[in-house]
């Protein structure tokens, strides 16, 4: 009796226009920028300060941040898992602040998971480089966008399954796979280096230096500074009241 050649299901393309951040784990209290600062004056005695109620000190946080004493800041650790479009992670990864491991395209056969811009994102440039705004599209301008992204994401991922298919390597294969392709990676940052990516990546009329960054990246940095509020309290606080300028 013949037997028919087994052939492995084609994996389904999906969509998604939203970002995925998660905290791993964390060593970040208020209290860490605390004995942190003082053992500059305390010495040892700074020791008393590691498990202080860092509500008596909010006064000390609120000093070092408007006179940009930056280190008391880095003594903490924070490590998420972000899952978002390659293009978003070379961005990300110019904050050369932080530690990352990221997946390999060498080492795995990529999903094939594709960044899809959704309906409230704007489309439209408006003014020259370095003087813009971005303005909603018309209807006939979403379409085309959903349409060309769509397409263009599914040949190019049949052409990377069929070199995949034929015996050739990821690494070579995977030079087709567009940058909305999403990727997953690890970074670990201090709450200084976080204030500097936020700084930067989130736009905030009331800042003392508006940033205004691509809405992919700031859709990431917006989750995380929601994770680093609840762990610092105090510390964000005083972030945001003094302009939101990294210390």
């Amino acid at each position: 009796m013949s037997q028919e050649a087994v052939v492995s299901p084609q994996p389904t393309i999906q969509f998604r226009s939203d970002m995925t951040v998660e905290l791993v784990r964390a060593a970040a209290r208020d209290a860490d920028v605390l004995f942190a600062a003082r053992v500059s004056t305390a010495g040892e005695q700074s020791l008393d300060e590691i498990d202080a109620d860092a509500n008596r000190s909010i006064g000390l946080i609120h000093y070092l941040m408007r006179d940009r004493h930056g280190s008391p800041f880095e003594h903490n650790s924070m490590t998420f898992y972000v899952r978002a479009p390659i293009f978003v992670f070379r961005e990300f990864m110019r904050h050369r602040i932080a530690s990352y491991n990221e997946e390999s395209g060498r080492y795995r056969e990529l999903r094939p998971v594709f960044y899809l811009p959704g309906a409230e994102r704007r489309l439209v440039q408006v003014g020259k480089a370095g003087h813009y705004t971005f303005e909603s599209g018309t209807p006939e301008q979403h379409a085309l966008v959903d349409a060309e992204i769509r397409f263009s994401c599914t040949q190019s991922y049949e052409s990377y399954q069929r070199m995949l298919a034929g015996g050739v390597a990821r690494e070579v294969a995977r030079a087709v796979l567009p940058v909305t392709i999403y990727s997953s990676m690890y970074v670990t940052m201090n709450a200084r280096s976080l204030m500097n990516f936020l700084s930067l990546r989130t736009h905030r009329e009331d800042s003392r230096f508006p940033s205004y960054p691509q809405r992919e990246i700031e859709m990431v940095a917006e989750k995380m500074e929601a994770f680093w509020t609840e762990l610092m309290p105090l510390t964000h606080a005083a972030f945001d009241q003094n302009g939101r300028v990294a210390p």
